[in-house]
């Protein structure tokens, strides 16, 4: 996102990203840079800035979901243990049995899927060949 001293996007706009990603509301994060609303608001009209809020977003989602993927060992744990837990409510356990099939049938999906994409992919690679 830095594009450096003395850019056309300038050190203010920067800061304005930073600062949507950690308000809020936009005049929240007005207010936190010091310009008025109407300015951001304006600054969120203009291509360049609107696509470097937007890459900017995307990085921040990007991370969160790699944090989230990092749980779900800890995350499997917890459903595993709920749902063998005698002590816990039949509703919990029941829930955490769903959940495990769910997943288990969504993983079988997706490798489905995955198999008849490269299959695909193989056969329109093969027809492509064989017209040139």
């Amino acid at each position: 996102m830095v594009k450096g001293h003395g850019s056309k996007f300038g050190r203010k706009k920067e800061e304005a990203i930073a600062a949507l990603l950690t308000h809020k509301s936009i005049e929240d994060a007005a207010r936190a840079i010091g310009i008025g609303t109407n300015t951001l608001l304006r600054w969120l009209q203009i291509p360049e800035f609107r696509d470097a809020y937007r890459k900017a977003r995307r990085e921040a989602v990007q991370q969160s979901v790699a944090r989230l993927q990092q749980a779900t060992g800890a995350a499997a744990i917890t459903i595993l243990k709920l749902m063998t837990d005698p002590g816990a409510p039949h509703a919990v356990r029941l829930r955490a049995a769903e959940c495990v099939f769910d997943r288990a049938i969504q993983g079988i999906e997706i490798e489905d899927i995955e198999a008849r994409v490269v299959a695909l992919e193989q056969a329109a690679e093969a027809n492509g060949k064989g017209r040139r």
